[in-house]
């Protein structure tokens, strides 16, 4: 039996390795990449190579994670400003009533377990977030950042 779902639209580089218990669907994910135990990437989410995504993790639609990029277990990343469940006439919203606001996370960034990563950010190159950490604006490369909403604890070496 086979626990894994994966649409026949998704693209998956050479040496992928996939945990059992997933959910892929128009998504694209690089060369020798990790996905662990029931993740969940989207469609039009990119995932590059070399990546390492725990457990418990949703990449939606939206999201573009570069190469070399450690993501915790149980890391949620948000695509809506303002999330509604039904549209100005009252019927559930469609793809039609809503634009994704995207993010994307930069080479060698790695976040920890359980941040929340909200819509329109960017994570600098080989920037760490803080686990349990809610990133709301922008976070510069080589930086460290932790808390709610995160905020620059210092700098770290380009090396």
């Amino acid at each position: 039996m086979n626990y894994c779902c994966i649409a026949d639209d998704v693209k998956l580089g050479e040496n992928v390795k996939l945990a059992k218990f997933i959910n892929l669907y128009g998504c694209t994910i690089g060369d020798n990449t990790k996905i662990g135990t029931f993740v969940e990437v989207q469609k039009n989410a990119s995932i590059g190579r070399n990546c390492k995504i725990q457990s418990h993790t949703f990449i939606c639609e939206g999201v573009i994670i570069e190469d070399d990029v450690f993501v915790g277990h149980g890391v949620t990343f948000v695509n809506d400003k303002y999330p509604r469940s039904t549209n100005g006439n009252g019927c559930l919203q469609s793809e039609a009533d809503w634009k994704v606001a995207p993010s994307i996370v930069k080479k060698g960034a790695s976040i920890g377990s359980g941040a929340t990563i909200l819509c329109n950010v960017t994570i600098g190159e080989s920037a760490i977030i803080g686990s349990g950490s809610v990133v709301t604006k922008d976070v510069p490369p080589f930086t460290i950042v932790a808390g709610n909403p995160a905020s620059i604890l210092r700098r770290i070496n380009a090396e």
